[in-house]
């Protein structure tokens, strides 16, 4: 009996659960970034959220630096930016270090609350 029991009983699996505590909406914007020891340089940003970025940047960062970030977005007719400071969490080569193609995730460190609002708006217009 005890090998039947085995054979009938249910099995259970895991399920991977959307872990993100804020919806990630796919975006095609300019960025520019510096870190202090560094000129300006361009990257735009494919995904966002209200806690995180994920931008192709020309090079790769160690995780765990800041970066300064200028986003740009276009509301209507009216262009706007977002300046904030953020920390490299992960990054991988998306299309090979020949391309010079690295994606990052990073996540905001320092938002003012009047750039998080226009955050905010710019994603609320992406949902609906």
């Amino acid at each position: 009996m005890e090998k039947e029991e085995r054979e009938t009983k249910r099995r259970y699996g895991t399920v991977n659960f959307e872990k993100r505590k804020h919806p990630r909406f796919s975006v095609d914007l300019p960025a520019e970034y510096n870190r202090a020891d560094v000129s300006i340089k361009q990257g735009h940003a494919t995904n966002a959220s209200e806690g995180g970025l994920l931008l192709y940047l020309p090079e790769q960062i160690e995780i765990g630096k800041h970066l300064r970030l200028k986003l740009f977005f276009s509301m209507g007719s009216e262009l706007h930016t977002i300046e904030t400071l953020v920390e490299v969490v992960w990054t991988d080569i998306h299309l090979g270090k020949d391309w010079g193609d690295y994606r990052t995730g990073v996540r905001f460190v320092e938002i003012s609350a009047e750039y998080m609002g226009k955050l905010r708006n710019f994603l609320r217009s992406l949902s609906g």
